[in-house]
């Protein structure tokens, strides 16, 4: 199956051609969904039903219209993801700094709570009853640390 990047897109132009060179109409420019903005090409329904990389290209042979693709436009593109934006914050100096002390503030309250607490998974079911749950073994935990700070 054909993705995006198997199509050639000119965005100076403005145009598209499908896998096989076939040139594609845009059938929306600058639309939005998921907060992105993207345009759309169809592919015209005399090429796709004659194309010899039909198969390759559709689930199924065209109907009404022939393939469609989108692609994101400047402005979404140049948008960082939110990985993307930890990917960054973690690869700084003092992001790298702080992630190194997760090793020993958080990672040991985790060790401790599935090793010698025997907590592998939730045994609950539902949002408020897992919440629950998770927030005894947080309790015992910290009344252990408690504990032992008293002795």
């Amino acid at each position: 199956m054909f993705t995006p990047a198997d199509f050639h897109y000119d965005e100076t132009t403005q145009t598209c051609r499908c896998p096989a060179g076939n040139e594609m109409w845009c059938s929306g420019d600058n639309l939005k969904s998921h907060h992105q903005h993207y345009t759309r090409f169809c592919g015209y329904l005399k090429d796709g039903k004659v194309c010899p990389l039909q198969g390759q290209c559709m689930r199924k042979p065209p109907i009404k219209t022939g393939r469609q693709v989108q692609f994101k436009n400047d402005e979404s593109r140049k948008q960082l993801s939110y990985i993307d934006k930890m990917k960054v914050k973690i690869d700084s100096p003092m992001g790298r700094r702080q992630y190194s002390k997760r090793l020993g503030c958080i990672e040991p309250v985790f060790g401790n709570i599935t090793v010698n607490k025997g907590m592998n998974k939730l045994t609950l079911r539902g949002q408020a009853k897992v919440n629950a749950q998770w927030q005894l073994y947080c309790l015992v935990h910290n009344l252990e640390k408690l504990q032992k700070t008293m002795h």
